[in-house]
């Protein structure tokens, strides 16, 4: 039921980009995020984990984060490009195309591909979050700005870019006076910019990815950490 919460949004997100709501739209991505973040929650507080709820859940995170995303930029920025029989519209459509194409790959490798520490490539819920943190912020959605947002993203989620994972981060593992410190950050950051704090945040976060800073373990204890690095090094 969780998992269907997720596919919902993404439709209705859907459905709202085509008759041009494009900011409701680009806010059912942001709430079908918190239901991909609660489903695995949810299944596991109540021993349901399954083979289906992983395939179903990645169906859903296609469509909430894949799917949409792509249409409603491509209706709000990249239908300007020209009419979709030419050169101008086709060059536009494919890059919509790319961008849900590479979020499938994204999450058929993660079902196959269990790799401990950072993920491995740009998270699909961050790749989508940070194309509909444009709508939300309401920067001219151009498609010189958003044919770039679009490649980027999708490339970052097929690549071996390693990237911060908060699963490791429980109430046994967790830094409570740092995690304080971190939303306290957040709680600023919103304050001051309002509409335009995804998009500084998800910025913030594809760039750690780059420089290889994995700003999680900053959130862990010490001896956290040593586990972790232990681990590793077995």
């Amino acid at each position: 039921m969780v998992t269907s919460g997720n596919l919902l949004c993404g439709m209705f997100s859907l459905i709202l980009s085509v008759h041009e709501y494009y900011v409701p739209a680009a806010w059912m991505i942001f709430f079908a995020v918190i239901f991909d973040g609660l489903d695995g929650k949810v299944a596991r507080s109540l021993g349901g984990t399954s083979q289906f709820g992983l395939e179903y859940d990645s169906l859903a995170d296609l469509v909430s984060f894949g799917v949409a995303p792509a249409t409603m930029v491509y209706m709000a920025s990249l239908s300007e490009t020209g009419d979709v029989m030419y050169l101008g519209g086709i060059l536009a459509a494919m890059v919509a195309c790319y961008f849900t194409l590479c979020v499938a790959l994204r999450l058929a490798r993660f079902n196959v591909t269990h790799v401990p520490g950072p993920f491995q490539g740009l998270p699909s819920p961050a790749g989508g979050l940070f194309i509909a943190s444009f709508i939300l912020a309401d920067v001219p959605s151009e498609p010189i700005l958003m044919i770039p947002a679009l490649i980027l993203a999708g490339t970052l989620m097929v690549s071996s870019v390693p990237y911060s994972n908060l699963k490791k981060l429980t109430k046994k593992t967790a830094d409570m006076k740092k995690c304080f410190l971190a939303l306290t950050f957040l709680v600023i950051v919103f304050t001051t910019l309002q509409n335009s704090a995804p998009l500084v945040l998800f910025s913030c976060y594809i760039l750690s990815g780059v420089l290889h800073r994995d700003w999680s373990e900053w959130l862990l204890t010490r001896s956290a950490r040593a586990e972790i690095e232990d681990a590793h090094k077995v």
